[in-house]
């Protein structure tokens, strides 16, 4: 935890100004209907729209120049646009694997910054297994999207980041999909705000990590389609975060696709934005315990909106028809 937090407070002077600071914004329409004060965390303002970014460009600074002759990465479309963009920026070339189910609209936005796609013909873990076998028949660094502590630091720059911006928070809800995001929010607000709550939130139709924590150890989870397929997929055995996920998670919820649907329309209504299903994970879990958090402060991290128009409609026809 100590060494991950140093790694923490590293990335957050490394990977600026190529990352910007995310801003908190109070949402005076959820404080008044929650009865909380609630602060929604703006990750999907960030470039790329996501808080992938974060990771994604502190790996690629901390390879230095073994990244020089092209990295490999895996992907459901964020950290791959991520992993793109740092690499655009380092003049790295960029090589991107997704499963055949990873949206278009994020397959066209990886390769619109540049990077080369691959598509394997099966789900995210398949794409990510190959990836790192290419990136051993190669010889190129592997840029994990949650299964590494450079990427993982950099992802805690949130944590930071929500210290300064609001340090007497009593609560943070956070979509967990590999572990990565709230793994590295969790260590950073354990070190310097240890009262707060850290909630992990899951959509019903996928809780590997879950029930992994459940279990005591990595397992296979059956899965079904999900509004959150940011957060969707297998933890890959082994995975770093898992022990990290033990030790921060103070709290778990699940949500179904009714409830994030409701809340991304409640984010559209309420904030005039545009966010994705894991996103909307993260609010629906607050929704479902608001009662407990009545009078109290809390941050919503909206980690992305990267969102096609016809899932987006069709979460929006859902939340007022279900």
């Amino acid at each position: 935890m100590t060494s991950l937090f140093d790694r923490i407070l590293d990335a957050h002077a490394g990977i600026r100004p190529q990352v910007p600071v995310s801003t908190l914004e109070r949402s005076s329409a959820l404080s008044a209907s929650l009865g909380c004060e609630v602060m929604l965390k703006t990750e999907h303002l960030m470039p790329t729209g996501s808080f992938k970014v974060r990771g994604s460009a502190n790996k690629i600074r901390t390879l230095g120049d073994t990244a020089r002759g092209g990295v490999i990465t895996a992907s459901t479309g964020n950290h791959g646009q991520g992993v793109a963009r740092a690499g655009k920026l380092a003049g790295v070339p960029v090589t991107v694997y997704v499963g055949n189910t990873t949206p278009q609209s994020k397959m066209r936005a990886i390769e619109a910054l540049g990077a080369e796609l691959v598509v394997i013909d099966g789900p995210a873990l398949d794409a990510e297994i190959e990836a790192r076998r290419q990136s051993e028949l190669q010889g190129k660094p592997y840029v994990a999207p949650y299964n590494d502590f450079d990427t993982i630091a950099g992802q805690g720059t949130l944590g930071l980041e929500l210290v300064d911006q609001a340090p007497d928070l009593d609560a943070v809800f956070i979509c967990v999909g590999g572990g990565g995001l709230i793994g590295g929010v969790g260590t950073a607000l354990k070190q310097l705000s240890p009262q707060t709550r850290i909630i992990g939130v899951w959509p019903a139709a996928s809780t590997c990590m879950l029930d992994s924590l459940k279990a005591g150890e990595i397992i296979e989870t059956p899965e079904t389609d999900t509004l959150s397929d940011g957060s969707s997929g297998a933890i890959e055995p082994g995975s770093v975060t898992f022990p990290i996920c033990q030790a921060v998670i103070d709290e778990t919820l699940t949500v179904s696709e009714v409830e994030i649907a409701r809340a991304m329309r409640r984010i559209a209504e309420g904030e005039r934005w545009i966010v994705e299903g894991s996103a909307g994970v993260a609010l629906a879990g607050l929704i479902q315990s608001a009662e407990t958090w009545r009078g109290k402060k809390v941050a919503v991290v909206l980690c992305g909106r990267n969102v096609a128009l016809p899932t987006f409609l069709g979460a929006m026809e859902l939340a007022a028809t279900a």
